[in-house]
């Protein structure tokens, strides 16, 4: 038998290189939980053999125990090779990171490399994964009675399942464990999932400028995550410019930022976040951007540089991104920052104080108003519930159009009202009104101290 080092045997000539040996068995340890050593055979494989009494063999024990940690239990042997007396050290553990003299060791083929921080911090991630996952945490205030039928059933029926009934179907999906709800159960399926986690939440904000000084709308709203998901996507395409292209005689919709772009990032903000957080998702619309973030940074040790360069990915809630896999929502590949940079090439994506941002550049605005002013009157236009208002020329510009929205669905409002609540400056409104009046939209009725705008 020919004896060589490797990443998972380590042979020395004695027993006076006892704190090498050390260091091996932890580096072997962190690298693959189970190896072996030899002392009596050098380097290159020659058996020499070694004096050896019970001493010895209790010392090498001895010096085990009190220098590396966590504690193991090697079985350790007087063995004869080649004629000559020998002794064989066989070892297992999976608590790494072991540290031999207060040091984390790595096996790099057959030598022995000192961990970083950084290193034996992934390390203690990866040993503690399923322990630290809030997502396959059990619910202990949640039972199947909070549970919705409804909702249920169409996600079994998205997910091409079979419904019984929802015991049956929870177990079917892997989200009971002893019969108790995990919190991806609840937090996907419960009527009222803000009731056990009031972090299922999404908090949306229209900024008039490029900073959060001038709040023109904002909203919340709380349920599951389905629910949370598609209200994000809907409140962006309100409060986001709407194109148009004709697809033959049809006219289809064209948002300034990629559909498909955006609503990957909300995904992606809802399925990776940290649940252990507080806080909410939020999206942000500004003026010149769309902010998407999300709390939590990168899982297990990614950089920014690696899911964009080599489009890698770590999943922070395995069991939440499974279910979003099930009905479509990820792929197991991780391909969604591919996606989103083959739609939106500008998108950039950041860590900021613990939270994961998205951002999409918007198109830059047209016409003699302020971007401010525009986004006003298209928000307060917006939320009246009209989309249009027939017979307005497209050549008539977005404010004055909005403006025309805004009268038909509050008639009688003067000017110092309009601009009071949509925060259009008065000398604005003047000219968008003086504007509609020209093109014969408008017209002012009573007298000039009660009176206001009504459309024609």
């Amino acid at each position: 038998m020919r004896f060589k080092e490797s990443e998972i045997l380590e042979l020395k000539r004695s027993t006076s290189e006892l704190k090498e040996a050390l260091i091996a068995i932890s580096a072997i340890l962190n690298k693959h939980q189970r190896g072996e050593l030899y002392f009596g055979i050098k380097n290159d494989g020659t058996v020499v053999g070694q004096m050896i009494s019970d001493k010895t063999l209790r010392d090498i024990a001895k010096t085990i125990g009190d220098h590396i940690e966590p504690e193991i239990f090697p079985v350790i042997q007087n063995v004869n090779l080649r004629g000559k007396e020998c002794i064989h050290v066989t070892f297992h553990g999976n608590e790494a990171p072991y540290y031999a003299y207060g040091r984390a060791y790595t096996r790099v083929g057959d030598s022995n490399r000192q961990l970083s921080a950084k290193e034996v911090e992934n390390i203690i991630l990866q040993k503690n994964k399923d322990r630290l996952r809030w997502d396959n945490k059990v619910c202990d205030t949640a039972n199947l009675a909070d549970i919705s039928s409804q909702k249920l059933k169409s996600f079994i029926k998205n997910s091409g399942l079979s419904y019984r009934n929802k015991e049956n179907s929870l177990d079917k999906l892997g989200l009971l464990s002893k019969g108790q709800l995990l919190n991806t159960a609840v937090i996907l399926f419960a009527n009222n999932p803000e009731k056990y986690f009031p972090n299922a939440k999404l908090r949306c904000a229209v900024f008039g400028r490029t900073d959060t000084a001038y709040i023109v709308d904002r909203q919340e709203y709380t349920g599951d995550l389905f629910y949370l998901i598609n209200s994000a996507e809907t409140y962006i395409l309100e409060h986001i410019d709407i194109g148009m292209r004709l697809d033959g005689l049809v006219r289809v919709d064209v948002p300034e930022i990629d559909r498909d772009a955006f609503r990957e990032a909300i995904i992606n903000a809802f399925c990776h976040r940290d649940y252990f957080e507080y806080d909410s998702v939020n999206i942000a619309i500004f003026k010149d951007r769309l902010e998407i973030r999300s709390p939590g940074s990168l899982f297990g040790g990614l950089t920014i540089k690696q899911i964009t360069n080599e489009m890698v990915s770590k999943r922070r809630n395995e069991l939440i991104a499974e279910m979003f896999h099930r009905v479509h929502f990820v792929e197991k590949w991780g391909r969604g920052i591919s996606l989103i940079l083959s739609k939106e090439p500008t998108a950039v994506f950041k860590e900021v104080a613990g939270l994961f941002v998205t951002t999409f550049q918007r198109k830059k605005y047209i016409g003699d108003e302020t971007e401010a002013e525009k986004l006003s009157m298209k928000t307060l236009s917006k939320r009246q519930g009209s989309e249009s208002v027939e017979g307005v020329s497209e050549g008539v510009s977005e404010g004055v159009n909005d403006l025309l929205i805004y009268i038909a669905n509050n008639p009688g409002e003067r000017i110092p009202e309009i601009s009071k609540k949509t925060g259009v400056p008065a000398k604005t409104l003047e000219r968008w009104i003086r504007a509609l009046r020209e093109l014969g939209k408008i017209e002012f009725r009573g007298s000039s101290k009660t009176g206001g705008y009504f459309e024609k």
